[in-house]
């Protein structure tokens, strides 16, 4: 069962996703507000991570920076998501893939499964 970290703050938006990805046969793991993203990553080594732009423990796009300038995470697919279309700024500092909120459940199962499925070649 693939293990996808979320990093998302808004609560509703999480339960939401956590929901989604179980019902998918994902499993999920979460970054709690205080934690530093790279350390969770370490610890829960998940095979993807959803990484919201906008965090109260600061900037996705730095932590995206700091996730692809460590060798250790180099096989977590990262899919950035926010209410502003960033993609080309997401993918600039190292996302594999990008989703305009709001988006269809639909279009996260496929961006998940397309993107682990292409890491295991």
């Amino acid at each position: 069962m693939p293990k996808i970290m979320l990093a998302e703050d808004d609560t509703t938006m999480l339960s939401l996703l956590k929901t989604l990805l179980h019902l998918e046969g994902f499993e999920t793991t979460t970054l709690s507000e205080q934690e530093n993203v790279l350390d969770a990553l370490l610890r829960e080594t998940p095979d993807a991570i959803l990484l919201d732009v906008h965090l109260t423990q600061g900037n996705g796009l730095a932590f995206m920076r700091e996730i692809r300038s460590d060798l250790r995470l180099q096989h977590v697919y990262a899919i950035m998501q926010s209410g502003m279309n960033l993609e080309m700024e997401c993918k600039d500092a190292g996302a594999d893939a990008f989703l305009l909120k709001p988006y269809m459940p639909d279009s996260l199962i496929k961006t998940i499964r397309s993107g682990l499925s292409n890491n295991k070649s």
